[in-house]
């Protein structure tokens, strides 16, 4: 920080005069993105406006000058867009809750006295880059306050890069390091490589690593250009294929500094701050409830001071009985110490062994758990200091690194000894990189990715998230490291100094926030219950299933794939004889113009900019009368299957086991399910003969048969248990039919006289309640009248009466906690339960209801792996869990072993929890995953 802020105050002292720019855009996105759904007192987001606000008044002081201007890009089409239609056109459009605050942020700005800019026609960054041309033209300095990778080509001897989220000023030589390349080289580079983030393409399968080598020996894109010829390899071949496309890439990246500005900005003395609008800004803390900022405008005291001083809360949520916390935060400062020779590994082995607990991080080759190979580990056993050992840093380093066989073989013992107390952030994807390298990781006895989201699963569980939640500190980010989108280098890139304060940060962060966090957990017996006999145990399971992996028989996929291929084919002839034309089936403009223009369908609602709408619920609805959109559907359904499965999945078996290795999220659903990724295996849809046939090539190897074990109708009974209704647990203790009795009750006939129809009316009525469904969507489903519907549930209520007390008890209960509790503790927060938007409050209540059986119901799987687990390890049993889908559980297991697992595994589904109504799992064995079902 001391040395970037030198860079500035030199830079300053050196000129007449400084213009400040400011990357409005890049500021807004971030704020955004770093920030909390903050709410007002009406229930509008604010999140982006008090970042937004934060950020400008820090700059503010950091950079004390008189001449200063804040850049946006304008609405519409610039001239970028004319010359590739392509280009951002990957770009998702902007969130809803960012867009409205747009207005409230453009008045912040304003009412703090900056000056505002934005230029039809051209972007926020050519206008930065003709400012910065003018300024420099006329002998000021200029600080460009951005996040964005591309200005770093404006940089020379009177311009400098600022981050101000990571505190990172570039100069010449900054950039040089950084990227390889000097500033003047910077738009060469990101032709070669393209950028990912606007669309751009460089050469293919060229990354930062070639194009800075390509340019260091060939000095310029140019020359480089003309020697591609003599360019060797697939990367010469990919370099030639691109010569066409090289200029206009070029022009793409290219800032354009000779925007005509002479409307907006006569002359850089215009370019002034303003006193600050204090009407203003009073009226919007008042609206937004900034109190802190609010009491110190009132009180004429410096608002930037008055938040470097507070710690306390800067606005209260609408709530009215809780309230959210933003301070001001301060950068992390660590003492690190670099770890490269024999004796200084012996001496941090010594500390490691005679410390209480330890952090350790380690730093990777790659995010995919089967592939990451050790780069470097980082230590730490306070939250101020920590040793960094590299180990595998490719490049001209500037320090010598151990030997990665010596590094491993010496803390061979420390990793894998149980007695040796550790802790770290997400440590099931180290305890993979450890075991790719043939380690294995014991004696782990905290999580701070876990205990974040054991005391508030809606928040955001990235480290650098939680050490600014809970000690109000921030921290460098990995992409402020290493780049992103197509800049983004590997860490091994990484110059060994500076990854080593990144690393030992993440290490010293895990100790501090642990110590802010385990006391809050164990003051709740339930969130201490959850953590330590549900989440931490899970962990260790997960690492066990994702390193097992599930066989798969690539060339069945293969051959559905093309049965699927010509099924796709034969539908698209019939949609083309159906729609009397051929047309694009998955071109929503031309779908609307053949089903109301030409065939004239019925129109059942309308998007958002008035146009006739055709997605997945209107086709289902128009399927139900007319050929076409019925047929679209199909089409739909098995284009899905085919790109996301069948066409998939055999690519992404791994090559040295055969098997494909999903990784299960831990810590993303609210609700604690599990979620699984790369691939998803829990969304393999089975409600199709499609669908159910991909699961047939889920196999198990010879000798061996597929296990499937699923809890029956869990969320119903964990109804059964915590509404304790006298007729709901009677069904279940007696082992009737549910749904049948539900129907028998509801529509009054004897419960050997149900029909098939009732019985589904009944199914529907029984989980549409545990959602929360109200009679308008139960008519929806049921197809009935509303009328009819809540006859249904009122009849319900009557049989049941203790649900009905259970749900609004529930409702209560959340809106006066802000969260509700599983069975076990589980907390489960509801932020929108007291919100004055009546659909928000009543979305919310609904999830009330539903939370306690979907969480419980999540625990109690998770429960149910610990315990199976467990159990064939200590019957030495050779089956293993290879997958978990929702409420099931699926092991591969050796025909000798059938006997004894049938019994075992339902044994300990149905033993997990004492609840007043048994516990079920139903179990199928197959020599395929659908044929276990």
């Amino acid at each position: 920080m001391e040395v970037a802020m030198k860079k500035i105050t030199d830079l300053m002292a050196s000129a007449p005069q400084t213009l400040l720019l400011v990357d409005g855009s890049s500021f807004l996105y971030r704020a955004y993105h770093a920030l909390p759904d903050l709410r007002s007192p009406s229930g509008a987001p604010t999140g982006a406006l008090y970042g937004m606000i934060n950020m400008l008044k820090k700059l503010k002081s950091t950079v004390p000058t008189a001449h200063a201007v804040c850049v946006f890009d304008a609405k519409g089409k610039t001239f970028r867009d004319d010359w590739y239609p392509e280009y951002k056109a990957n770009r998702d459009k902007m969130p809803d809750d960012m867009v409205a605050q747009i207005e409230e942020i453009d008045l912040a700005v304003r009412g703090l006295g900056w000056p505002v800019l934005s230029v039809v026609g051209v972007e926020a960054d050519d206008v930065i880059g003709t400012l910065s041309r003018q300024a420099s033209a006329s002998g000021w300095a200029t600080i460009m306050a951005t996040g964005d990778k591309d200005l770093t080509q404006l940089v020379n001897e009177q311009v400098l890069w600022y981050n101000t989220m990571s505190d990172e000023v570039l100069d010449n030589n900054g950039v040089t390091v950084k990227f390889g390349v000097p500033p003047e080289r910077i738009v060469d580079y990101l032709t070669l490589v393209g950028d990912a983030v606007d669309n751009v393409p460089g050469v293919e399968k060229v990354g930062p690593k070639t194009a800075v080598k390509w340019l260091t020996e060939y000095q310029t894109l140019d020359n480089l250009v003309a020697n591609a010829d003599k360019v060797t390899g697939k990367v010469g071949e990919n370099l030639r294929a691109a010569l066409d496309w090289l200029p206009q890439a070029r022009q793409l990246v290219t800032v354009k500094c000779d925007v005509d500005l002479t409307t907006d900005v006569p002359d850089l003395d215009s370019v002034l701050y303003r006193d600050e609008d204090k009407e203003t800004l009073r009226a919007l803390y008042t609206r937004s409830n900034f109190r802190t900022w609010l009491k110190a405008l009132d009180a004429g005291t410096s608002e930037t001071e008055t938040t470097k001083k507070t710690s306390g809360d800067l606005f209260s949520t609408d709530t009215g009985s809780t309230e959210s916390m933003a301070v001001a935060l301060t950068k992390m400062q660590v003492n690190t110490t670099i770890v490269n020779t024999t004796q200084g590994l012996t001496d941090l082995i010594s500390t490691l062994n005679a410390a209480e607990l330890v952090a350790f991080d380690c730093e990777t080759t790659s995010l995919i758990p089967h592939q990451a190979r050790l780069v470097g580990l980082s230590f730490a056993v306070t939250e101020d200091a920590g040793w960094y050992v590299p180990v595998a840093h490719e490049g001209m380093q500037n320090l010598e690194q151990l030997p990665l066989d010596e590094v491993l073989t010496a803390l061979k013992p420390w990793l894998e000894s149980h007695q040796t107390r550790k802790i770290g952030q997400h440590l099931k994807y180290d305890s993979h990189v450890l075991a790719n390298h043939g380690l294995q990781l014991n004696g782990v006895v905290f999580d701070t990715l876990l205990e974040s989201y054991v005391l508030d699963s809606h928040a955001q569980h990235r480290l650098d998230a939680i050490g600014e939640r809970y000690l109000h500190v921030s921290s460098t980010s990995y992409e402020d490291l290493c780049g992103k989108g197509a800049q983004q280098i590997g860490f091994a890139q990484v110059a060994i100094e500076t990854a080593a304060n990144y690393a030992v940060e993440d290490a010293a962060l895990c100790i501090g926030a642990h110590r802010v966090m385990y006391p809050l957990i164990c003051a709740d017996e339930g969130l201490r219950n959850v953590y330590e006999h549900i989440e931490l145990p899970t962990s260790h399971v997960l690492f066990e299933m994702e390193r097992n992996g599930v066989l798969l028989d690539a060339h069945e996929l293969k051959n559905q794939s093309h049965h699927i291929g010509q099924e796709l084919m034969a539908l698209e002839k019939r949609a083309y004889e159906l729609a009397g034309q051929p047309f694009n089936l998955n071109s929503p403009k031309q779908i609307g113009e053949i089903f109301f223009d030409k065939l004239g369908l019925p129109v059942i609602k309308k998007t958002a900019k008035g146009a006739a709408s055709t997605d997945e619920e209107v086709l289902q609805k128009l399927a139900e009368d007319y050929p076409l959109p019925k047929t679209l559907l199909e089409y739909r359904g098995l284009s899905k299957l085919k790109s996301t499965y069948t066409d998939k999945l055999p690519l992404m078996v791994e090559p040295s086991t055969g098997r494909v290795h999903t990784t299960y999220g831990q810590a993303i659903a609210v609700t604690g399910r599990l979620s699984s990724n790369d691939p998803n295996l829990q969304n393999i849809p089975i409600k199709s003969e499609q669908g159910r046939k991909i699961r047939t090539a889920f196999i198990a190897p010879s000798g061996s048969s597929i296990f499937s074990a699923d809890y029956s109708q869990i969320e119903l009974r964990i109804l059964a248990h915590l509404s304790q209704d006298p007729g709901l647990l009677s069904a279940f203790k007696n082992f009737e039919d549910i749904h049948q009795r539900t129907a028998a009750q509801v529509f009054g006939v004897g419960l050997n006289d149900v029909t098939f129809d009732q019985r589904r009316m009944a199914k529907m009525i029984n989980f549409g309640l545990i959602y929360g469904m109200s009679a308008f969507g139960l008519a929806n489903n049921l197809d009935i009248s509303r009328t009819a519907a809540q006859q249904y549930m009122d009849s319900y209520f009557m049989q049941y009466p203790a649900v009905l007390q259970f749900m609004e008890t529930t409702k209560q209960y959340a809106r006066e906690h802000g969260y509700v509790k599983t069975h076990f503790g589980r907390r489960l927060y509801l932020t929108d339960i007291n919100n004055r938007n009546m659909g928000k409050r009543q979305g919310a209540e609904r999830a009330a209801i539903n939370a306690p059986m979907q969480g419980t119901s999540a625990d109690l799987i998770k429960l149910a792996m610990i315990a199976v687990s467990a159990e064939l390890k200590k019957q030495n049993l050779k089956s293993k869990l290879i997958m978990q889908v929702h409420d099931e559980l699926v092991l591969e297991v050796p025909n000798d072993e059938l006997d004894i697992v049938k019994t075992l595994v339902p044994q300990c589904m149905a033993n997990v929890a004492d609840l007043s109504v048994p516990l079920v799992a139903e179990v199928g064995v197959g020599v395929n995953w659908d044929a276990a079902h």
